[in-house]
């Protein structure tokens, strides 16, 4: 099952017992906007990454070349 960015990010506020309106303070977004980000998973790589950041998680965005395992 694939989960996008926006279900994934929720599952992370789970586990860190924090709200969308806390993540959006640290984010210094308004926590409408950050919904709207999240529902609509449209998200910049750099803003996943100051998610991450804020979670205090890390994200590694690659892609593996099935073939050879080579990741780009």
């Amino acid at each position: 099952m694939h989960l996008s960015m926006g279900e994934k990010v929720k599952i992370v506020l789970i586990k860190r017992k924090m709200t969308n309106n806390a993540l959006a303070e640290k984010l210094g977004m308004t926590p409408q906007n950050l919904s709207n980000k999240l529902k609509r998973d449209n998200l910049a790589e750099r803003e996943i990454r100051e998610i991450a950041e804020a979670l205090n998680c890390d994200f590694e965005g690659v892609f593996t070349l099935r073939d050879t395992g080579e990741k780009v």
